[in-house]
């Protein structure tokens, strides 16, 4: 393979948001029996070509938990591209359930915060490619103390700062073992203004991992210059729910751009 470079095909990841087996958030598929059924959805947006896909326990309670191990055990039953868990993963064993459900990954955001060294134990035991270290980040607010980067991490669905670098997270993340960064940039969140490139470019310098850009996608054109920016992989969530946008879609304007895509 000398003097070849293997160019890797990048990925369109749709997220879903689940509450007590439940898909929250609105969606927009046709030809559904149950728009809020996390299996159905899955498998539609994997007929739809979609990559990987995420899903994200947002109440995360113990309870929830346990709901979320029978929602990716139904799923990985009926589709065979990548899913990453994430939500309420605090410890070693929450991590095994979830792979052990089918899960292909397990994305931690709090929880590393809190204990860094899951990142560390987490990777060791099940692999780096299992670890996603998912980085809440927004600009440091005005008045409050900067970080070298001008990006802070958040918790709380990016409503607490910590006064941590997002950037150095990032940097801190991948040495720790984390086999990739889900980087999602609350400033953008919601927005349909596009990715906050500056940010991935940032986080591109810092780390040598797959980069996930997430937030800020509103239209097709949106996700290829995240791609250029550095990122590996494009996650959006209710631009696809919605059906604004398709994945074939996406897809086809990274490919007027000279990105590979599957």
């Amino acid at each position: 393979m000398e003097g070849k470079t293997v160019t890797l095909a990048t990925r369109v990841i749709p997220c879903l948001d689940v509450d007590n087996g439940r898909v929250v958030k609105g969606v927009n598929f046709l030809n559904l029996r149950d728009a809020g059924d996390p299996v159905e959805l899955a498998r539609a947006y994997n007929a739809s070509g979609a990559d990987e896909l995420t899903f994200l326990d947002v109440t995360a309670s113990s309870a929830g938990r346990a709901t979320m191990v029978d929602v990716v055990r139904a799923t990985a039953e009926e589709v065979f591209i990548p899913l990453t868990v994430g939500g309420g993963i605090r410890a070693v064993e929450d991590i095994d359930r979830m792979l052990r459900a089918g899960a292909d990954k397990v994305s931690i955001n709090t929880a590393a915060i809190a204990n860094p060294q899951l990142l560390t134990d987490g990777a060791r035991t099940f692999g780096a490619q299992c670890i996603v270290l998912s980085v809440d980040a927004r600009t440091v607010p005005a008045g409050e103390k900067p970080t070298p980067s001008g990006w802070e991490v958040t918790t709380h669905g990016g409503s607490r700062g910590t006064g941590i670098d997002a950037v150095e997270w990032a940097r801190r993340g991948e040495e720790l073992g984390a086999g990739e960064i889900l980087l999602n940039s609350m400033d953008a969140d919601g927005t349909k203004d596009g990715f906050d490139l500056e940010m991935i470019k940032a986080v591109r310098a810092a780390v040598s991992i797959p980069v996930i850009a997430s937030g800020g996608a509103g239209k097709a054109s949106d996700f290829a210059p995240a791609v250029q920016a550095g990122a590996d992989a494009v996650l959006a969530a209710s631009i696809f729910h919605f059906g604004e946008v398709t994945i074939a879609e996406v897809k086809d304007a990274m490919r007027a751009e000279g990105i590979t895509v599957r």
